[in-house]
């Protein structure tokens, strides 16, 4: 409202309070400054508190004025206003009934269905978890089943439900048995690794109480056993020994032991793997490492025994060369055994241009060319300071020895060249070249092995001095 518009002049100072800087502190100051003298104390405040008061009553004053001349206009404007709300608020109770309605037959038809229909998909979903669990389960208790009866097969036990007949028959180990339960533990251990993971097979089977005792009593026992038996058999491993060799019949069994064997080692080396580690045949190449340091071992020292006492070296060096020959025998097993398919490690095997036999990861493993040479050469490492010590001590050992170095030298180059031929037998099971060592000439077996002879030689020969 502006004064120029009013039809009564008034002294109020309207822009200075419609100002949008207007400040009650500064105006106050002013005021107070305007009746009183800065140097005063105390100062008058009566006057600009009166004039203010003057002011609000003009002001009030002035508003009734204004009310009154224009009440019918303000009432009339009310009512119209009044009026138009009462028309939009029926117009609004119409609308709002008819949403209202609206909303409770969607509620009806739509909300309360599919709060129903929800409560069908949860049982649902349940239902399908607790079936797949279930078939989970039932599985997991055929396999354990399973593995009960491959494994009473492998050890030779009877139920005491069966015959007396099939009893009798069932005594003798099968090892074919071995693998059998080796690929049943491969399934246990897919079900049991996949406990843990979303929407595999074996999701939450570990949660039951039947599965943990499967694991515990049934699963983990076997699995045990079964790798036992399999490194009992390569650690037994022979085709024969310094008095004979096996018939072909016994060198057929014993390599088709020794391949069960292998190939349950294969089968149940671990599968769970670090980040970015390539998956080998552990417990297989571990086996294999324990049956050559064993050879190696009973070797060194039954030579180291002999070199002290000569008389005795000749039986000893018929040892030492059955051992390699059983090395070379199992060489020769392990190339023509070609590697498994392994079920949890599918991508990450040997393939036939790469390596398809079991003798390549061995080799690698061991970073050799041939199980001979290895044999060979590492025992010529450890025999060089045994003989070392024979020579230092003296006495008539040392002497005996000087003077027979050249036949010693001999009897060792002949041993380490027998040693490096397949026994018959076993040459016809492994290779199916039956008599082929015997159709090779000592010149060319010699030449084929002259490093492994020479390293061999030189470190008994080159120790015992002239």
């Amino acid at each position: 409202m502006s004064v120029a518009n009013d039809d009564e002049p008034s002294y109020i100072d309207y822009e200075t309070f419609l100002d949008p800087g207007f400040s009650p502190a500064a105006f106050a100051n002013t005021l107070v400054l305007a009746t009183n003298n800065p140097n005063d104390a105390p100062l008058d405040l009566s006057t600009p508190l009166s004039r203010v008061l003057f002011d609000i009553q003009e002001i009030d004053s002035h508003i009734d004025v204004l009310t009154t001349r224009s009440a019918i206009p303000l009432l009339t404007h009310t009512k119209e206003q009044t009026e138009a709300s009462g028309r939009i608020v029926g117009e609004l109770d119409t609308q709002i009934k008819a949403l209202n309605d609206s909303y409770k037959q969607l509620e009806k038809e739509v909300i309360q269905k599919h709060a129903e229909a929800e409560e069908v998909r949860l049982v649902a979903s349940r239902l399908w978890e607790t079936l797949k669990l279930g078939r989970a389960v039932g599985r997991a208790l055929q396999l354990g089943r399973q593995l009960e009866v491959q494994h009473a097969e492998l050890t030779g036990s009877a139920s005491t439900t069966v015959t007396t007949s099939s009893a009798s028959l069932r005594s003798k180990e099968d090892h074919r048995a071995m693998v059998r339960c080796a690929h049943t533990l491969l399934s246990l251990r897919e079900l049991f690794s996949t406990a843990n993971v979303p929407g595999s097979e074996g999701y939450g089977i570990e949660r039951v109480a039947v599965i943990r005792t499967l694991r515990d009593n049934i699963y983990l026992p076997t699995e045990r056993s079964v790798r036992e038996s399999a490194e009992r058999i390569i650690r037994e491993f022979s085709m024969g020994s310094a008095s004979g060799t096996l018939t072909f019949a016994q060198s057929e069994e014993t390599r088709a032991r020794t391949v069960s064997g292998l190939t349950t080692l294969y089968l149940l080396s671990p599968t769970t793997l670090a980040k970015n580690e390539k998956w080998s045949p552990t417990l297989m190449l571990q086996a294999l490492e324990s049956y050559l340091r064993t050879a190696l071992q009973s070797s060194t020292a039954s030579l180291s025994r002999a070199l002290a006492t000569l008389p005795s070296l000749e039986r000893t060096l018929a040892d030492v060369t059955a051992r390699c020959q059983n090395v070379v025998a199992l060489e020769a097993v392990l190339e023509a055994t070609k590697i498994p398919s392994h079920p949890l490690v599918q991508g990450q095997q040997a393939t036939p241009k790469t390596g398809g036999n079991m003798l390549q990861p061995l080799l690698a493993y061991l970073e050799t060319g041939s199980l001979a040479s290895y044999f060979w050469r590492t025992m010529a490492s450890n025999l060089a300071p045994r003989v070392q010590e024979i020579m230092n001590k003296g006495g008539v050992s040392a002497r005996t020895l000087r003077t027979n170095r050249q036949s010693v030298g001999e009897a060792i180059k002949e041993c380490v060249v027998k040693g490096c031929v397949l026994p018959s037998a076993a040459a016809g099971a492994a290779t199916g070249d039956r008599g082929r060592n015997d159709e090779m000439k000592d010149g060319e077996k010699s030449g084929r092995w002259e490093r492994e002879v020479a390293v061999m030689v030189g470190s008994v020969v080159n120790n015992i001095g002239r």
